[in-house]
């Protein structure tokens, strides 16, 4: 599916499940505000846009694709944390997909940590919806979206094994996001932290 198709179906998804008033704390005259990593966006149901607070303009459209499909979870109701971490090969369609999400989630992080796992804790003075947790040599979660939390492992390298990281969802991940849309959140967040 293309972004615009995919922009296309949230904006007509929304524009279906707001017809009647909403009693929400993230509602007030048809303007929504979502939070994202570090920052808050405006979405406006009444002129289609969606706008990056800290910088007063729009996200790129793969990021817009993000909050507006988190958005229509988040209106219709989010589903509960299932408490159960699954890998990105666990999610619908996820071994097809796992090379570009290796290549575009994964392999960054190896890239910029694998020497130095301890820096993987710099995403805790950068994020406050990122806590670490024990894991592997060093494991944050981290809250992109509310309720949607995603762990990240890293091994650092020794004398016999190469660097290593991991990507882990609460189950719940697959009623909010498709695994292409997965890919595109772990990317974004591989690049963020």
């Amino acid at each position: 599916m293309s972004y615009e198709e995919a922009k296309t179906q949230s904006w007509l998804k929304l524009e279906e499940i707001t017809e009647e008033p909403i009693q929400s704390s993230i509602h007030q005259n048809s303007v929504y505000q979502v939070r994202f990593l570090a920052d808050e966006y405006t979405v406006n149901l009444s002129n289609h846009s969606v706008l990056s607070l800290s910088g007063n303009v729009p996200p790129p459209e793969h990021i817009a694709i993000l909050v507006l499909r988190y958005l229509v979870k988040k209106i219709e109701g989010l589903p509960p944390l299932e408490d159960e971490w699954i890998t990105f090969r666990q999610l619908t369609g996820g071994e097809g997909y796992y090379p570009t999400f290796y290549k575009r989630a994964i392999e960054p992080i190896k890239r910029k940590y694998g020497d130095n796992p301890q820096g993987l804790l710099t995403a805790l003075e950068r994020f406050d919806v990122c806590r670490q947790i024990e894991y592997g040599d060093v494991a944050i979660e981290i809250l992109p979206f509310e309720n949607v939390p995603v762990v990240i492992t890293l091994w650092g390298k020794d004398e016999e094994f190469s660097s290593e990281a991991n990507i882990l969802f609460d189950q719940s991940i697959e009623k909010i996001f498709s695994t292409e849309e997965v890919v595109v959140l772990t990317e974004f967040i591989a690049h963020s932290i």
